[in-house]
């Protein structure tokens, strides 16, 4: 043990620090149990439950790992987490359904660094602890960068020390986490050191106050760079460059043995954690945030990047499990949020850079008596980021047009789920939902749209995700099905192909599709790809697709809509940072002409469009900028025929508007779905919430409004007077 762990430092006024611990051998190597108030103040607590065994990991390989020293050791209470693991390491409740298809709610997350999270992912976050949902946080790199915890000011002074780092990054999460679930940064963790699949050894802390809120640290090493080369990093191991990653393990962990993954291994270790908290729903980050067309240099983190490929490939290989729960997928933006408007409303935003200003260990108070530090004094400088405390992106699943009604009134509704397309169906006359289906073929995005053809068979489009053939093989493409008759079975999964060249140009950049349906029943099929760009393919007479032709627009971000008019012309909106872009057809059927500037100010990015109610052009809802206000505005042909339209009585919240026949769904300010009837009256909508969390985004129709749960779940208000929400459909 060195020196630097065996100062001790006074004891903050602000609470007392009390560690209890006991310790067993197990393989060779020390599985460990914290039971700390805060955090500990050495890293001489080792390890698990008395009486318990710990078992071994599943993956038939043992951690790579040197030799740990035993210590003396004080007896504790054991961790809620080791209690009667199964055989693969896995804690069972006799009495949940997790296992089933329906489970309970359950939230797991995974990203490359401490903090993605907070910046990334919040307010989801702490809306999900607020909600009572179980949370499991996963950290896949120490993100112990240069060592240094300190002030760029204060940098020279200080030495370097990557273990200690480590740990102060730790220590500010778990403040962070503390606060947003008890009120209180220093309410007490359990630390327990994990096998995991992969033949290493992770640590598990949990939070005493309430057990449901679990964080995991798998302390691989990162890449120490944005995106310079660095071979021994997750971008590394990901293309072969290194064969294995080392661990970087923080101080006062209770993971006592170094050890290094394969990368199969790192998707093994995730697919493991799967397998552990059985969720229904998974945070991650963006698998391809694009390049910049100047430098060719990736827009965003490459543990960022590499990190969520790995946990694709992990979901992929978790689907494969029988009888786990279908999981739902949210991608989140990262670094690329910096230059976009700021989608939360002052209240929010607030809130979310107080959880930042606790992480960074703004106050200086030594509360957690470790050596290291109570947080990260890199963000301290600058704890808003780069603006990401006052916005929130999802990278994909933004669509609002996933439900269609059929030719004999029943409606039809299509999100992912397990990496499938999952379809359910209410039948004509006010039957319940049945559902979900999962239809064959694996690798979707999550996010789908769907369109009604004039034949009454109804298309589904999305993208989907090619993992075969190694880092080479790796691209996204177009997919489709279609009813082989109006009311019948959906054929298999067609391939669209992607106007990228190679993954390597522009990481798969391509949003999802937005589509138009002429009167023919031909489809134009329009994406932003990697250059910022729109382009798209036509169906030709026959059913085939002729070539991705480019249809312009400059700097154009996030996902485009389209909308069809009563007289039969399809439009196609797309945001830029400062504005909208509008293509559309002079005459129906005829080709997409544009872009267009439409004068309208800036958006949130996030925009959805539906039939005018007077029935000639097309409506376009949008939000204003750091409020989330509503917004729209119509359109016949290239320009708009209204002025921006402010709805008054605004719910706040970010994401797209789904604007129904006088219906509106939105996410509000708290994370429910927020409902009301709407008029162009100049009276505010009477919001109603539904309260539960959701995926993605509504769809609001003529028959009510849709949303995916966090539970996988489809959820449906019915239209009416009294907006009354009724039981999920499973």
């Amino acid at each position: 043990m060195s020196e630097r762990l065996r100062r001790r430092l006074p004891l903050s006024r602000r609470r007392a620090v009390s560690t209890a611990v006991t310790t067993v051998l197990v393989g060779g190597t020390f599985a460990g149990l914290l039971s700390v108030t805060g955090t500990p103040k050495t890293a001489a607590a080792q390890t698990a439950t008395p009486g318990a065994a710990v078992p071994a990991p599943r993956s038939p390989a043992t951690p790579r790992a040197t030799a740990p020293s035993p210590v003396p050791m004080a007896t504790g209470p054991d961790a809620p987490d080791a209690q009667d693991p199964d055989s693969s390491g896995r804690t069972r409740d006799p009495e949940s359904p997790v296992g089933r298809p329906g489970a309970a709610t359950s939230v797991m997350q995974i990203v490359a660094h401490p903090d993605d999270d907070l910046f990334f992912m919040n307010p989801d976050i702490s809306q999900t602890i607020r909600s009572g949902t179980p949370l499991a946080a996963v950290y896949l790199t120490a993100g112990e960068s240069d060592g240094v915890n300190a002030r760029p000011r204060d940098a020279a002074a200080v030495k370097a020390d990557k273990a200690g780092y480590a740990e102060a990054r730790q220590n500010g999460i778990r403040a962070a986490y503390s606060e947003m679930a008890t009120g209180s940064r220093t309410s007490p963790w359990d630390r327990v050191a994990i096998p995991t699949a992969g033949g290493g050894l992770a640590e598990l802390d949990t939070l005493r106050a309430d057990p449901k809120v679990r964080l995991v640290w798998l302390q691989i090493r990162e890449a120490g760079s944005t995106n310079h080369y660095r071979p021994h990093s997750l971008n590394g191991l990901w293309h072969g460059l290194v064969g294995a990653l080392e661990s970087q393990r923080s101080a006062g962990t209770p993971v006592t043995a170094d050890f290094r993954y394969t990368k199969d291994e790192v998707v093994a270790t995730i697919a493991g954690l799967l397998d552990r908290f059985r969720p229904t729903f998974v945070r991650m980050q963006d698998p391809s945030p694009g390049t910049d067309p100047k430098t060719g240099k990736i827009r965003d983190h490459q543990d960022h990047l590499y990190g969520a490929r790995f946990t694709q490939a992990a979901l992929a290989r978790y689907a494969e499990l029988p009888g786990h729960p279908r999981v739902g997928v949210q991608n989140y933006l990262g670094y690329p949020t910096s230059v976009l408007p700021h989608t939360l409303d002052p209240e929010t935003a607030g809130d979310k850079l107080r959880t930042l200003k606790t992480y960074a260990w703004l106050d200086g108070v030594n509360d957690c008596g470790t050596p290291a530090g109570c947080g990260d004094l890199k963000v301290a400088a600058r704890p808003a980021g780069r603006g990401w405390t006052a916005t929130v992106r999802y990278a994909r699943g933004t669509s609002t047009s996933w439900v269609q009604r059929g030719t004999d009134g029943g409606l039809h509704a299509f999100s992912v789920l397990d990496g499938q397309l999952a379809a359910w169906r209410k039948p004509a006359g006010g039957g319940a939902w049945q559902g979900p289906t999962l239809l064959p073929g694996g690798g979707l995005d999550s996010g789908v749209t769907s369109v009604s053809l004039p034949d009454g068979r109804i298309a589904v489009y999305g993208t989907r995700t090619l993992l075969a053939g190694g880092p080479a093989g790796y691209r996204r493409e177009v997919v489709s099905t279609e009813q082989t008759a109006p009311g019948g079975a959906f054929g298999p999964l067609r391939s669209l192909g992607t106007p990228e060249r190679s993954d390597a140009t522009g990481t798969s950049d391509i949003s999802a599709p937005a589509v138009t349906v002429g009167a023919d029943g031909r489809a134009t099929l329009v994406l932003r790809d990697s250059l910022r760009q729109l382009t798209a393919r036509e169906q030709g007479p026959d059913g085939g697709w002729g070539p991705w032709r480019v249809l312009g627009g400059t700097d154009v971000v996030g996902d485009p809509v389209a909308a069809t008019d009563a007289t039969g012309r399809g439009y196609v909106f797309a945001s830029t940072v400062t504005s909208v872009l509008v293509w559309a057809q002079h005459v129906p059927g005829g080709p997409l002409t544009g872009p267009a500037p439409t004068a309208l100010p800036p958006t949130t990015l996030a925009l959805s469009a539906t039939p005018a109610p007077s029935g000639d052009g097309v409506r376009l809802w949008f939000r204003k900028p750091a409020s989330g206000d509503l917004r729209s505005a119509d359109f016949s042909g290239l320009a708009p025929v209204s002025p921006v339209t402010e709805l008054p009585g605004g719910v706040a919240g970010f994401g797209p508007v789904s604007g129904g026949a006088g219906v509106l769904a939105v996410r509000s300010r708290t994370g429910f779905l927020a409902t009301a009837a709407h008029g162009r009256t100049g009276a505010g909508p009477a919001w109603k919430l539904e309260r539960f969390l959701f995926a993605g985004a509504p769809d609001a129709g003529t028959d009510g409004v849709a949303a995916i749960g966090l539970d996988g779940r489809l959820h449906w208000t019915p239209a009416g007077p009294d907006g009354r929400a009724v039981a999920a459909a499973e």
